[in-house]
């Protein structure tokens, strides 16, 4: 029989929804790309979404706690599921996961509880119910991962977590997908309904108040008369589509700005654009900069949390204060024509990719902290 010291551990990871985010993407890289020592299931709270088939797809277990998010049977079947599966690590994550099951975790006496931040969200920083729910239950986590410097501050800051207890371990990717390939870039056009020769700046998110595409249709506004062949992508879906379908048409540049729905393969983007412009309101780290960057596609982005830790502003990208539209168009418009400049920024970025963000840096992080609370 095998040492229990070299024994298999099982990891249950608790998220939100597998809907489409950053923080799904993180879940499935440390589920497909970590070591064989530990096993991963991932349970989410309420239906399906695109991460359940594309986890299933890589060979994981998944299971839904409940059929909506407005049907809380989740109450029930999150400690149904620990008592069943016995877990020795539960690894919870985004806002009502930390909340509900952390302190479920610790009742039912789950060996290892860890908390993992991915983003300083508006709504915990402006809701004192909120900051105090999430600052009660960390209380039960053995320790908690902060994927940026601000989550990490915030948390000690604003939520008196001692420092000892926040382990910073930023988001990365699996650079042996996202990689630059000029001779895809036509291809990737086609599939995305892009005209060959136009210039493109794309935009890749859920289509809702964080992401602040109405903010991306305004910069477009303003692109469009000074590049006449320039076209612009938004890639993903969302509740505001309808809303931001009718700015298009009342800026007038409806018949320039494509509107992709959701893009399973996020590499197409980034194939097929010139410039990744992301005007968010708030972030923690994340997924779409480091993949746009790896593929060598320039930034200009908000300076925010995790982006600003990663983009040195003019280095690997250009940042830009998040309510600044005239900054944005002008930083823009300087990658648009300057093609040495957009070549330098692209290869600064992915190098600063390849030094710092990979797949394999991360799980190796997270696994130490799994090591260092085992019993």
């Amino acid at each position: 029989m095998a040492d229990e010291k070299f024994s298999v551990k099982r990891v249950l990871h608790i998220i939100d929804s597998l809907h489409l985010g950053g923080a799904q993407e993180v879940v499935l890289n440390l589920a497909t790309c970590g070591s064989a020592r530990f096993r991963h299931e991932v349970a989410t709270m309420h239906g399906h979404g695109i991460y359940w088939d594309r986890l299933r797809q890589a060979g994981v277990k998944v299971h839904s706690l409940s059929p909506h998010k407005f049907l809380p049977f989740y109450l029930a079947s999150i400690p149904w599921r620990l008592l069943a599966d016995k877990p020795d690590i539960l690894h919870c994550h985004l806002i009502p996961s930390n909340i509900i099951s952390k302190p479920l975790g610790a009742l039912l006496g789950v060996p290892v509880v860890i908390n993992h931040d991915h983003t300083n969200d508006t709504r915990r920083a402006e809701s004192r119910l909120l900051l105090a729910l999430d600052r009660f239950s960390n209380r039960f986590a053995s320790h908690i991962v902060a994927v940026s410097t601000s989550c990490r501050e915030f948390l000690i800051t604003r939520e008196s977590i001692p420092s000892n207890d926040v382990t910073l371990v930023p988001n990365a990717i699996d650079l042996r997908r996202f990689s630059p390939s000029a001779a895809r870039r036509d291809q990737a056009r086609i599939e995305l309904g892009l005209p060959a020769s136009a210039r493109v700046v794309a935009g890749v998110g859920r289509l809702n108040p964080q992401k602040n595409f109405s903010l991306f249709l305004d910069i477009a506004a303003q692109l469009a008369p000074r590049f006449p062949g320039l076209h612009f992508l938004l890639a993903g879906d969302g509740p505001e589509e309808k809303m931001l379908r009718e700015k298009a048409v009342a800026l007038g540049i409806a018949d320039r700005v494509i509107f992709s729905g959701y893009v399973a393969d996020t590499r197409l983007v980034y194939l097929a654009a010139d410039v990744l412009l992301m005007p968010s309101r708030y972030e923690g780290l994340p997924m779409t900069l480091l993949e746009a960057m790896a593929m060598g596609l320039p930034v200009v982005a908000s300076r925010l949390d995790g982006i600003a830790e990663v983009i040195g502003d003019g280095r690997e990208g250009f940042l830009v204060p998040s309510d600044d539209a005239s900054l944005f168009v002008e930083r823009t418009a300087a990658l648009l024509q300057d093609a040495e400049l957009s070549s330098r920024i692209a290869q600064n970025a992915r190098a600063k990719i390849e030094a710092s963000f990979s797949v394999e840096r991360m799980t190796s992080a997270v696994e130490e902290i799994y090591d260092r609370f085992l019993p």
